[in-house]
């Protein structure tokens, strides 16, 4: 007996959900070879603080950014919240940013932050020299080519202390 043969899109079909059904185990081998990027803060300098309207602070934040991995990334949608003294005292955009593979890479991130009535004390303070602790926390996605476009966070991207020398009596 001779059986009829599957007209060719079912076999286009039934080949394209087995290499799908493939791919989709070597995954979490991949998700166990990217590392995630890490973040850490250089510098922190408070560059104004303005009270007017709007109040705003400028910050200037001397990020390093290293990339374990042994391909370059490009890492975009860098956003998150600033605290100071463990308050809120706004949300940060950071720029995309190009590390190279097993590199690392420095990058100025400028933030004007907002200033509330709730949050000009712990500015003011900063800008009377008093050391302050602060975290940046956020989220990522980091492009690495052919492996893929990883999201990381939220979570810690770095923390430190906030001191300089006073830029008010």
């Amino acid at each position: 007996m001779i059986l009829p043969r599957p007209p060719f899109p079912v076999l286009l079909t039934a080949a394209l959900l087995g290499s799908l059904l493939g791919l989709s185990s070597c995954a979490p081998a991949l998700s166990r070879v990217i590392k995630v990027p890490t973040f850490t803060v250089q510098q922190t300098r408070l560059t104004g603080l303005a009270l007017g309207s709007p109040a705003t602070a400028r910050v200037t934040l001397k990020l390093r950014i290293d990339n374990p991995n042994p391909v370059a990334a490009r890492l975009a949608n860098i956003n998150g919240h600033f605290y100071l003294n463990g308050a809120d005292v706004g949300t940060v955009n950071l720029p995309n940013i190009n590390v190279p593979a097993r590199g690392s890479a420095l990058q100025d991130a400028l933030l004007e932050i907002p200033v509330s009535f709730q949050t000009t004390a712990i500015w003011l303070q900063v800008a009377r020299g008093r050391e302050m602790p602060y975290r940046v926390d956020g989220t990522f996605t980091a492009d690495f080519g052919a492996l893929g476009q990883p999201s990381f966070g939220p979570y810690t991207l770095a923390q430190g202390l906030f001191q300089q020398p006073a830029i008010l009596p």
